[in-house]
């Protein structure tokens, strides 16, 4: 790579036309409402309520905040059985409100939490379970919730990954007790930073916005232990914003996702994740794997890449077991994870954004195709 080179990162973020976001930061300046639900925050919500076909959203400062704020406004506590192939935030929100994360296994085609290996972990302290959408792909979100049903647990998804993933005309977001999203820059729809929870009914919507602001109810009464997780009147106009170029970006990830499995369909070891073809894919990632007839290894691909200026991701790795504050648990012991295990030895996510240019993803593939 020359210097005049630029990298190819795994992401970039959607950045909204300078021009156009400037009248939104003059209206703001003139309204002089910054935070705590100002005009923008309230048209963000009703906006993405349309956008996303759900009841009732809440609008936070991130996706961790919001995930932590969920568990809270459910009550759960004791044992909750989650993925261990995700980022950390979605354990460490567990264990943000004193509950004990119990990993399972995940299924090797969708990557997600294996329904046989939850019932399997179901114990006398066990109040809820946390899928994630790994890469927008869903999980099997009916027999989750027969689980859920039959065991009277709560079912909260992350699904930092899965905005605008739709069956026909319904979205992901419907299903569980709650779904959280994240907003970060790096994903399809961003607000630079911020999150959501989507509720089923104005009820639990109320009782979640009291929870993230401080847990006041009026001016000069807190009737629980809340937090600061409200979003600014400047990141809700950048969601109002994106939102108007939302299914153009999606088409264009779209179309990466073609390319690259044209150009990656016939190179013996490479293996492209497979989608559930019910359910109206987002594209937010793009994960290859490394398999034994590909001539170098995983990490050695990942290096090569990276040595010529694209910086692929190898996510998830390592596995959220692998870190020092998981490694007392019982759930993490030999076998128990291995198919998660094995996955996160064999990924690499490539890059896929809706700038990313046809020169720079045959780059990609050049370097892929010629291995050594």
């Amino acid at each position: 790579m020359t210097q005049k080179e630029k990298p190819i990162y795994v992401t970039e973020p959607n950045l909204p036309p300078l021009d156009e976001l400037i009248p939104y930061l003059e209206q703001i300046w003139k309204n002089k409402h910054l935070t705590n639900g100002g005009p923008f925050h309230q048209q963000l919500e009703d906006a993405l309520c349309d956008y996303l076909d759900v009841p009732y959203i809440s609008l936070f400062t991130n996706g961790t905040i919001a995930l932590i704020t969920a568990l809270k406004a459910l009550g759960v506590s004791g044992e909750v059985i989650t993925t261990p192939y995700s980022f950390v935030a979605t354990s460490h929100s567990l264990l943000w409100n004193d509950i004990t994360p119990v990993f399972v296994d995940i299924d090797p085609v969708t990557l997600n939490l294996d329904p046989d290996k939850i019932d399997e972990a179901i114990t006398s302290r066990t109040t809820a379970i946390m899928p994630v959408h790994v890469y927008g792909q869903p999980c099997e979100v009916e027999a989750i919730d027969k689980i859920a049903k039959q065991n009277n647990l709560k079912v909260i998804y992350d699904a930092a990954h899965a905005f605008g993933v739709k069956n026909h005309d319904v979205g992901i977001l419907n299903y569980g007790d709650l779904s959280v999203l994240s907003f970060h820059a790096t994903k399809v729809f961003n607000t630079f930073e911020g999150g959501a929870i989507v509720s089923p009914d104005e009820e639990t919507k109320y009782y979640i916005d009291q929870l993230k602001n401080f847990g006041f109810v009026n001016e000069t009464t807190v009737v629980e232990t809340g937090i600061n997780g409200k979003m600014n009147e400047f990141s809700a106009a950048v969601g109002l914003l994106q939102l108007q170029y939302i299914d153009e970006a999606i088409e264009k990830r779209k179309a990466i996702d073609v390319t690259y499995r044209e150009g990656l369909k016939n190179i013996a070891g490479i293996r492209c994740h497979s989608q559930a073809e019910k359910w109206q894919s987002n594209y937010s990632y793009f994960p290859i794997f490394v398999e034994d007839k590909y001539p170098l290894s995983r990490d050695d691909l990942y290096e090569k890449l990276k040595t010529n200026g694209i910086n692929a991701r190898r996510y998830f790795y390592p596995l959220i077991t692998e870190f020092p504050m998981y490694q007392e648990l019982a759930s993490i012991q030999v076998n128990n994870v291995k198919v998660a295990e094995d996955v996160a030895a064999n990924v690499i996510c490539l890059p896929i954004y809706p700038e990313l240019s046809k020169q720079d993803i045959l780059s990609v593939l050049e370097h892929i195709c010629v291995a050594p």
